[in-house]
């Protein structure tokens, strides 16, 4: 399935998080309510205009692994598979293995 977003937006496809420690601890669900979430970036629009109509590019590309706001995009469903769409703005980093 391809995507083309517009603009400035991201399609990102979240990825679950660990919930056990490497130590083996167990982390609770209400633990982590409230941080940023990971995600693979998996469409990307071609960038926002700036005051002057020059697209500006995006500073993620496809395949990127991004930490992001976990308000900040919004849940669509597609082809029966959860995905969030957001702005650049929403993503904090990107993770670098």
């Amino acid at each position: 399935m391809n995507f083309k977003p517009l603009s400035n937006h991201v399609f990102i496809e979240p990825l679950d998080e660990e919930k056990t420690t490497e130590s083996g601890i167990v982390i609770p669900d209400t633990a982590d309510k409230e941080k940023p979430m990971q995600g693979k970036v998996i469409a990307v629009g071609p960038g926002k205009k700036d005051d002057g109509g020059k697209v500006v590019p995006m500073s993620v590309k496809v395949g990127d692994v991004i930490l992001f706001k976990k308000y900040g995009p919004d849940e669509i469903e597609f082809g029966g598979t959860e995905y969030l769409v957001g702005s650049e703005d929403d993503i904090l980093a990107i993770i670098e293995k």
